[in-house]
């Protein structure tokens, strides 16, 4: 079985801002496989899905984008799923807006929910899906920037960044994650 991770903050005040995009994608891939995450367990909202032989879990962790990890953690447990079977999907401020970036490993970059998942995943080894937002404009505080909601261009772009995303992790499925990764990037 196979996990689908997007990072976010819970609560409609958080729709739509940068910090959720993570959450989008798992929005778009919840669409298309006609499922609704409304299994509420280890802090988070998921739903297991299973579609042509494909079993596999869409999660949202409910704990704020800080303490992603103490869900993650919990139901990799519970399922059994190994590192290699997990994909996070997130914000990333060192991309311009509308670059997706897969990779395998890395460091947290100083994003604070991929800081919290590798501590609680114990490596910094595991599959992500990093999605430009850009860099905040010079006097602009990086927490208002990543909580505060797209531009109606670079949202429309979005859009078809969160289509890729959810492309690449439906191509996942199928094939190994550095295969899609050199696909995607």
């Amino acid at each position: 079985m196979k996990l689908i991770v997007g990072l976010g903050n819970p609560g409609n005040q958080y729709d739509r801002t940068r910090h959720n995009i993570g959450f989008e994608v798992i929005d778009e891939l919840a669409k298309r496989y006609q499922t609704i995450l409304n299994q509420s367990k280890f802090n988070g909202l998921y739903s297991i899905v299973n579609k042509n032989g494909e079993k596999f879990i869409l999660l949202k962790p409910l704990t704020y984008m800080n303490l992603s990890g103490e869900s993650i953690r919990p139901i990799m447990n519970y399922y059994d799923i190994s590192i290699e079977d997990l994909v996070v999907i997130f914000d990333d401020m060192d991309l311009p807006v509308g670059k997706i970036r897969l990779r395998q490993k890395g460091s947290a970059g100083g994003h604070n929910g991929i800081k919290s998942t590798i501590a609680h995943v114990g490596t910094q080894n595991f599959n992500r899906i990093r999605i430009g937002i850009n860099r905040p404009d010079y006097g602009m505080s990086v927490p208002n920037y990543v909580l505060g909601k797209f531009k109606k261009d670079e949202w429309e772009e979005m859009q078809n960044v969160i289509q890729k995303s959810a492309d690449a992790c439906e191509e996942w499925l199928k094939k190994p994650f550095l295969e899609v990764m050199n696909h995607y990037n």
